[in-house]
């Protein structure tokens, strides 16, 4: 089990390292040409646009990458993303999810597909490393009022010197 949890992780970091140089190029291509078109928008400056476009590719390809390293880290130590890690990687499955509903109307179904192949491969990642993987594998959970060395092999207080 162990081994697919870590594919399934390894496989959404590249995808999401893949996804992130694509947006990257997107917002790229996507400033060059209202640069090179002097375009303007509610008369914004077409080189404000430009550089809003390339603020907007560092930050977008920025945290998509970070999801795909917490993810890379999570299949290489097989320990699931908690806290503030965790929260991120909700958080881009919840982006994702967003981006597909508005996908279908302005793009196409194929973008639709895309992305809710990547949402679905992220919680597919989130939910085989949920919190139940709280204890290390290997090693049964301590019951409350229990104290490690107590069990049924123990019989008696150690007694010494």
């Amino acid at each position: 089990m162990a081994g697919r949890r870590r594919a399934v992780a390894a496989v959404t970091a590249l995808v999401l390292t893949v996804e992130a140089a694509v947006l990257v190029g997107l917002n790229l291509f996507l400033g060059k040409v209202a640069d090179a078109q002097q375009m303007s928008l509610a008369g914004i400056e077409p080189r404000a646009m430009t550089i809003s476009a390339v603020l907007g590719a560092v930050l977008v390809g920025g945290y998509v990458l970070g999801c795909a390293l917490i993810l890379l880290r999570t299949a290489i130590r097989d320990v699931p993303p908690r806290g503030f890690l965790r929260i991120v990687l909700i958080s881009c499955a919840v982006v994702h999810g967003v981006l597909g509903a508005f996908c279908v109307g302005l793009v196409g179904w194929l973008a639709f597909v895309l992305l809710m192949s990547v949402l679905g491969l992220i919680v597919w990642s989130l939910t085989w490393y949920g919190e139940a993987m709280a204890e290390p594998a290997g090693r049964p959970a301590e019951h409350p009022g229990e104290r490690p060395g107590d069990g049924p092999g123990v019989s008696a207080e150690p007694t010494g010197p």
